[in-house]
């Protein structure tokens, strides 16, 4: 097999391959083999006419598009990897030469990963980061453990409140008309959730259990489902059940109860210690970020449009994993969201581009650095999943079969990601001075105490600036299908 490689784009390589005359009669014969069966030809039983008369009477092409799809792909295979090419797409085939007593010759053109300089990337100067858990973090983690084992008391002697589960029948109307996904029975609704439309629940506040009410809404204006957008609605609601969350007292007893610790000091302790380590994992990872940021500044990369889009392919397929969890599928977000496919496309665009020059930039240092994962991590690594499993380290490896080369590769891209850390400058940021005393300050504690005859007292207001730091809180709304009385 002979090949000529030629550069003919940015990016672009163009392999004229030149297939051995015995390797296309292997694929002609595979052709030959694979069809016959289905073949008639007068003169002859089904499926057992000779090959000869089969291309004479069909005429030589018969075979030509199965041979071709049998030779090429393994010709193409060796082609790359004699010249040593990084294919990012798949190539485009061209025949350039076939026929009887001629050599199979074939061009693919392939799009290829680009050729840069990279930008400096050892002493990269970047701030400490810290996350440092304060005792209001322990006690919101506490909080959250003691909402996780609330239970739930049916009320009987007073109406809804705000905060209250209720549990109610209700069916949406707009313009009296009954629509799609606006009824549903026993839902559970938490007052206060705003898992239904602005001012749903709020109208249900006050009602006694057993009542029936009508609730007076307007759909958002930006509201998924398009016949839906601005319209006023009617929703007739039946209350059947009213509960209330009633919490755990935080003592020791509730530490037994929700842990393997014997006291609520033993268990603070060890959510501090949870939250460290998550500190600094997080840390870590803005580290690590706000260098490949910098270095990512510094290198100018023209990346192959196939990279971006096949990233996007990726980041697409982890959407549609997360979605199936809540039972919709990409589809169905796409739908619900007024959007189409090419729109949410565009989304991801600007974050894979980022995505894959960073993974350009990461393989280029380790490359440059002889930074690549040793086996004995590879097994470690596999040695972690075969204990989460509880399966022997062998049978890990053979199932993961190939997958171990992606397994390689994330090993090799952390050690990468901690090596620009461990080459960079990373320093905690400069403190403020703290203020200096005025002249009248420094003048009165410089001067010799004096016993006044009159003492007179004066009242100096002292303003202080109180440094508040809002927490933000993100609540993460299931999507469900139905419901379009939910915002």
């Amino acid at each position: 097999m002979n090949v000529k490689v030629e550069k003919t784009d940015k990016n672009i390589v163009t392999l004229e391959i030149e297939v051995d005359k015995e390797k296309f009669e292997e694929g002609l014969e595979k052709a030959y083999r694979k069809n016959v069966k289905s073949i008639a030809l007068p003169g002859f039983r089904k499926g057992h006419a000779p090959r000869k008369f089969i291309e004479k009477y069909y005429g030589e092409a018969v075979f030509y598009e199965d041979a071709i799809n049998f030779v090429c792909p393994d010709a193409y295979d060796k082609a790359i990897e004699e010249n040593q090419i990084s294919p990012v797409a798949q190539p485009e085939i061209d025949i350039v030469q076939i026929g009887e007593g001629q050599t199979f010759i074939f061009k693919a053109v392939v799009t290829v990963k680009p050729e840069f300089e990279l930008g400096e990337y050892k002493g990269i100067k970047v701030d400490k980061i810290e996350y440092i858990p304060t005792e209001e973090d322990v006690n919101n983690e506490l909080a959250r453990m003691q909402e996780q084992n609330a239970r739930l008391v049916t009320v009987e002697d007073r109406p809804v409140e705000n905060g209250d589960i209720v549990t109610i029948d209700y069916e949406g109307f707009v313009d009296g008309v009954a629509f799609a996904g606006g009824a549903d029975k026993n839902h559970d609704l938490t007052i206060g959730s705003g898992q239904f439309i602005p001012g749903f629940e709020d109208q249900l506040i006050g009602k006694e259990k057993g009542s029936e009410c009508e609730v007076n809404v307007t759909f958002p204006e930006e509201y998924h489902a398009e016949d839906l957008k601005g319209k006023a609605a009617m929703f007739k609601v039946t209350i059947h059940a009213i509960k209330k969350k009633e919490l755990p007292v935080l003592d020791d007893e509730f530490a037994k109860d929700i842990s393997e610790f014997d006291t609520l000091d033993a268990l603070k302790a060890d959510i501090n210690d949870k939250l460290t380590k998550a500190g600094e994992t997080r840390a870590l990872r803005e580290t690590e970020d706000k260098i490949m940021e910098a270095v990512s500044k510094a290198t100018e990369i023209d990346i192959p449009r196939p990279m971006i889009e096949t990233q996007i392919d990726r980041m697409l397929d982890d959407l549609r994993y997360r979605l199936s969890s809540q039972g919709l599928t990409l589809e169905q977000y796409v739908q619900y969201t007024g959007m189409k496919m090419e729109d949410v496309r565009a989304q991801y665009e600007e974050n894979a581009g980022r995505a894959v020059k960073g993974s350009l930039i990461l393989e280029k240092i380790a490359a440059i650095e002889n930074i690549k994962a040793t086996d004995e991590e590879i097994d470690e690594e596999l040695q972690k999943m075969a204990d989460a499993y509880k399966m022997d380290l062998d049978k890990i490896k053979k199932i993961m079969g190939e997958n171990l080369d992606g397994i390689a590769a994330d090993l090799t891209t952390n050690k990468t990601l901690a090596f620009l850390v461990e080459n960079a400058e990373v320093k905690k940021p400069r403190k403020k001075a703290a203020p200096k005393a005025t002249d009248a300050e420094t003048a009165d504690e410089a001067a010799p105490a004096k016993k006044p005859a009159a003492k007179k007292t004066t009242t100096t207001k002292s303003a202080s600036t109180k440094s508040t730091t809002a927490k933000k809180t993100t609540t993460t709304k299931k999507t469900t299908k139905k419901d379009d009385a939910e915002a």
